[in-house]
């Protein structure tokens, strides 16, 4: 019988609902949201590429996770060091790597963050990566809107997209896109 690696998994009760916390290799693999619809394709992809299994319990890396979390939840949060591991396509990581740059409070739109990565026509492919990120609040996906300024598809629903940034100071989901250098 072949060894599989491990996934250290723990629930963790936010606010706003319940995410699965992961952590494999001394990194944060995964915090996802319970109600997410895609879960399972989540949680099929990380154990498919990382060739593991999940594991309930816990480690430092999801002990510095939940502190990190209630710090945010608490307003005292504003940045993440926890450190991270992206499981995914190569274009997913571009864009999971474009949301890290949305500061704090600020929402952008998928088409900003496509022209940003330097693809402005895959609008739809950025949405799709960003409804992948299995590492939602670290990897603020949160923070991505309509063009129009509507709260658009979030893991977690629309309630925990609107109370998250509403945590952050964005009220009136107003767009700030112009922070946006190319990535």
């Amino acid at each position: 019988m072949n060894a599989k690696n491990i996934i250290t998994v723990k629930l963790y009760e936010s606010p706003c609902g319940t995410l699965l916390l992961g952590s494999y290799d001394g990194k944060l693999c995964l915090c996802d949201w319970q109600t997410e619809k895609h879960r399972g394709i989540v949680d099929r992809r990380l154990k498919r590429m990382l060739k593991a299994e999940f594991r309930e319990g816990t480690d430092y890396v999801i002990d510095k996770a939940t502190a990190e979390l209630d710090e945010y939840f608490e307003g005292k949060r504003k940045t993440f060091c926890v450190d991270i591991l992206f499981v995914g396509t190569d274009f997913q990581k571009k864009v999971w790597n474009a949301l890290l740059t949305i500061p704090y409070g600020t929402t952008v739109s998928y088409s900003k963050i496509a022209e940003c990565i330097g693809m402005p026509k895959a609008v739809r492919a950025v949405a799709n990566a960003n409804g992948a990120n299995a590492m939602s609040i670290f990897v603020p996906c949160h923070r991505v809107i309509g063009s129009d300024n509507t709260l658009v598809g979030y893991g977690g629903g629309l309630a925990s997209k609107q109370t998250l940034l509403k945590l952050e100071g964005n009220h009136d989901y107003i767009r700030q896109d112009d922070f946006f250098g190319n990535i």
